[in-house]
């Protein structure tokens, strides 16, 4: 177990040396900006859009943009500073007006913006002629957002970041303890397939960050509006599922060169209606509700998952490859899919509309946006159901078998190569689930699942290599020792406290927190 360990960890280091990390994409994007969503006060799940807002440094105007379709607006900064925004007035709509508050008057705001900061700030609308002394829509949040650098904003490294919080100590360890929890369990969702793989195959899956990328950029495309590019990944997906499929009921059943031919054909099928509705474009587009685009990134990431175990991983494990070429082919992996996805999607951040700005619950001494309480139900009730999989089912007990011994379960009749396509579609599914998850509280962008993966490998070597349970007690262990870290130390070092959790647990415990110790030799 030892030994395998520093395996892991020298691939981990290998990763980190190969792959660009946040503070490139920094450089390269421009780390300073400003950004909000203008919505519709009569229904908030509807952007206003065509508004012109400009802002200036001194007497100099330095960016002006537009809202779009959602109402979602970003400035480009050129670095840190004071700067002053302006809202055209003339550019809103007759029936509206800009309403006034504590940071913005007469239509003007000022803003202080630190290095690398991502402000949030928040403008609003009230109906035309409304009196001037009615309830601000701004929550108290809200106004701590726009202020103090947004509880809800992205931190610097894009990670989600630790709440603004006042009030007594147990009030803030209250407050955190939760936020702790929304970060843990979308860790967990995460961290699961991760785990599996390893316990199924013995590999470290280096792309499974870029999966949680993926997730998250299908739900955003699908729930924004698809027409071209979706339908074209659509039809790619479900070519390349119907391959899936017929090498998971079908191998071994028929002889291999018909099998071969009707898995081509399904592949070859989906390229040729990808083209069709790629030429189509905008003539045949459509748009759901994000609760169905993330059924539909779940789905599409199911088929990822399998498709790359069918055609990458199977074939390189019945030609004996080494386990440390294949965590090398892993990271060439990952940054095939990064480098795609930056590609079809391009290297902007978005966020999923109607989601940002949305007055809190309050519970006690603990507050959360009705987004972040959905988030942690989702998770909790996918847990939940997963393990519940895992236990009482017969392809579960098949996936529990296959990682506590391969060759033992083959041996006994199991079909170890399709356990292998179960457990890697279900990974898939549920590293897309938890992009999702994260975008609903972050910037949705290319890089995010890389940020998040040395966390996921936190908790899963935390809980236990190979146990999705460790991975899931693991994913709350380390969101909680993130959070609340800041109770006394700087926002900027909860992910190293997490970080240093996990080594220590090394020192102390190699298996993991419900690992079980392996005999060597």
């Amino acid at each position: 177990m030892r030994t395998r360990l520093a395996t892991v960890l020298l691939a981990l280091i290998t990763a980190i040396l190969v792959i660009p990390g946040p503070a490139a994409t920094a450089d390269e994007q421009g780390g300073e900006s400003l950004y909000g969503q203008i919505l519709d006060p009569q229904d908030r799940d509807q952007g206003v859009e065509g508004i012109m807002i400009t802002i200036h440094s001194g007497e100099d105007e330095i960016a002006a943009v537009e809202t779009g379709p959602d109402g979602n607006w970003e400035a480009e900064l050129p670095g840190p500073g004071t700067y002053r925004v302006v809202v055209d007035q003339e550019s809103i709509p007759s029936e509206f007006a800009l309403r006034e508050s504590s940071i913005v008057v007469d239509g003007e705001s000022e803003v202080e913006v630190a290095a690398g900061d991502e402000r949030p700030l928040i403008l609003a609308l009230e109906e035309a002629g409304a009196s001037e002394d009615a309830d601000s829509t701004e929550t108290p949040s809200d106004g701590a957002d726009a202020q103090d650098g947004g509880a809800d904003a992205p931190a610097d490294d894009e990670s989600i970041a630790a709440p603004t919080t006042s009030g007594s100590f147990g009030d803030r360890f209250a407050q955190l303890t939760a936020s702790g929890l929304l970060y843990g369990l979308v860790i967990a969702i995460s961290a699961i397939g991760l785990s599996l793989i390893f316990g199924t195959t013995k590999m470290i899956n280096f792309a499974h960050g870029d999966m949680v990328t993926f997730g998250a950029m299908i739900a955003l495309l699908f729930s924004t509006g698809s027409a071209g590019l979706g339908n074209s990944l659509l039809a790619i997906f479900l070519g390349l599922a119907g391959a899936v499929l017929l090498g998971a009921f079908f191998d071994g059943r028929i002889a291999r060169m018909p099998l071969l031919i009707a898995q081509w054909a399904a592949i070859m099928l989906g390229i040729a209606l990808a083209t069709v509705l790629g030429l189509m474009g905008d003539s045949v587009g459509w748009q759901v509700p994000l609760w169905a685009a993330a059924v539909i990134a779940v789905a599409m990431g199911a088929v990822l998952g399998a498709g790359m175990e069918q055609y990458v991983w199977r074939p390189l494990r019945h030609r004996n490859v080494a386990l440390i070429q294949m965590f090398i082919v892993s990271i060439g992996v990952a940054l095939v899919l990064r480098h795609v996805i930056l590609v079809l999607f391009g290297a902007g951040r978005s966020r999923y509309a109607g989601y940002q700005i949305q007055d809190t619950v309050s519970l006690g001494p603990i507050s959360m946006p009705p987004r972040d309480l959905v988030v942690m139900g989702v998770a909790i009730v996918v847990l939940v159901a997963v393990a519940c999989l895992l236990q009482f089912t017969r392809i579960g007990k098949a996936m529990r078998a296959v990682s506590d011994n391969r060759d033992l379960a083959e041996s006994s009749g199991i079909n170890v190569d399709r356990v292998t396509l179960y457990v890697w579609g279900l990974g898939g599914g549920l590293a897309s689930l938890g992009g999702v998850l994260y975008g609903l509280n972050q910037i949705v962008e290319y890089e995010m699942g890389f940020r998040l993966l040395l966390l996921m490998f936190a908790a899963v070597i935390l809980g236990g290599l190979g146990t999705a349970y460790g991975a899931m007690v693991g994913g709350l262990a380390v969101g909680l020792v993130a959070m609340l870290s800041t109770l006394w130390f700087p926002t900027q070092m909860m992910q190293a406290w997490a970080l240093a959790l996990m080594i220590l647990m090394l020192l102390v415990r190699p298996q993991g927190l419900l690992g079980r110790r392996e005999r060597v030799g």
